[in-house]
């Protein structure tokens, strides 16, 4: 925590200094405009973040990032407010390699601690997620940056554990993994010019039966950023960004049959900020739900908060 108040310290102070700013976003050399923002808390209807491409100002780099989502779930049948706190938490290590000028390769590996609060005592399950490793291909780099388009293609290994009692509850998300061999498909595209990004992000996870017969349904993902420099010289970005983000699950199915009130679909507004200091970059974001119907109405999407501190290679 001290280091990301000193580099939040180094920016500000940076940017307060007498230095010319550039008319544009300035990407440095070594940024990339896009990575890949996993955060998987569960594979499942209610608990997984974005998969999607994210950042603006992130390069090649390794860092590590903390995600948290908070939901509203029915208790019981028998209940009809929806009265239970669920809270999912993930600490996350992930790093983008070059390979060559435009292939990729990006891994994630998560730590899950989430907590639910039932009539009955509050639960907790924590422990290493499934590990995700997807190659990224630049298919697209326009003259002068102003349009950009990359796309991937990758797998989640079933690292974290999946508890078939698990799938009982309201929410059968609250796992540490899926217990299955995941697809998933990427493509993002990006518009830069002078102070002004978007981001149009959108992905596809194609979630396959685990050992016990479950399969949690597949997940598509959708993303619109728009970014603004406010600051800005040959050292230090630092950008402010709002957007709105979707998610449309499938339903589960357990031995091949449809599982009832599994499936949903959530709208997020966000806000947020991104800053690079040299090699180093920081990022947060805060979203809210506009729109939320998950589980049959079974749960219900309350608020979302990351952040994240990376250093470029």
């Amino acid at each position: 925590m001290k280091k990301i108040f000193l580099i939040i310290g180094l920016i500000l102070l940076n940017g307060f200094q007498a230095k010319t700013i550039h008319d544009s976003l300035f990407i440095p050399k070594y940024f990339n405009s896009v990575v890949l923002d996993d955060c998987d808390a569960c594979g499942c209807a209610a608990g997984n973040g974005s998969s999607g491409f994210e950042s603006l100002l992130n390069p090649q780099f390794i860092g590590i990032k903390y995600f948290a989502q908070h939901y509203k779930a029915r208790e019981n049948l028998f209940v009809k407010d929806l009265i239970q706190d669920q809270y999912f938490n993930t600490i996350q290590l992930w790093g983008k390699i070059p390979l060559t000028k435009k292939l990729s390769v990006y891994a994630s590996l998560p730590f899950h601690f989430h907590e639910k609060k039932t009539m009955q005592g509050d639960i907790n399950i924590n422990g290493i997620g499934d590990l995700n490793l997807m190659g990224i291909y630049q298919f697209l780099n326009s003259k002068d940056n102003i349009h950009q388009l990359n796309g991937g293609f990758g797998l989640k290994l079933p690292l974290g554990k999946f508890d078939e009692k698990g799938i009982t509850g309201v929410n059968p998300s609250f796992q540490l993994g899926t217990g299955s061999w995941d697809y998933q498909m990427v493509l993002n595209y990006k518009f830069q010019k002078n102070k002004v990004a978007v981001l149009l992000n959108t992905d596809y996870t194609v979630k396959t039966e685990n050992k016990k017969y479950y399969r949690f349904g597949s997940q598509w993902n959708y993303a619109a950023t728009g970014f603004y420099q406010l600051l800005g010289n040959d050292t230090m970005i630092f950008s402010g960004k709002v957007g709105l983000q979707g998610e449309v699950y499938g339903c589960n199915k357990q031995f091949d049959e449809v599982l009832p009130n599994t499936a949903g679909s959530a709208l997020y507004g966000k806000l947020g900020f991104e800053a690079s200091y040299k090699k180093f970059s920081l990022g947060s974001e805060l979203m809210l739900p506009a729109y939320s119907h998950l589980a049959g109405g079974d749960i219900e999407a309350k608020s979302r908060f990351s952040i994240f501190l990376n250093f470029g290679i």
